[in-house]
């Protein structure tokens, strides 16, 4: 996979947990979106993550964003 191809499944997947928690209570959302992406995604898919993030993060949903604070960041490879 490319880099870009890769990042637009991440992206996605992202998005698709951020939807899901936005028909939950709002008090719960941002906790929920990072502690799905903390507890299932490897350090390597996070990494990848907040490459995009630190580049502005095009394409994600701001839950997705407002998350990415309590997400826990891996240290470099």
């Amino acid at each position: 996979m490319s880099h870009d191809q890769t990042t637009e499944k991440l992206i996605r997947m992202a998005n698709q947990i951020a939807t899901f928690f936005l028909s939950q209570p709002e008090a719960v959302r941002v906790d929920g979106v990072a502690n799905h992406i903390n507890k299932f995604w490897e350090a390597r898919m996070r990494r990848q993550f907040f490459d995009h993030v630190d580049k502005g993060g095009e394409g994600l949903l701001p839950l997705v964003m407002e998350a990415a604070q309590n997400i826990k960041r891996p240290v470099a490879a």
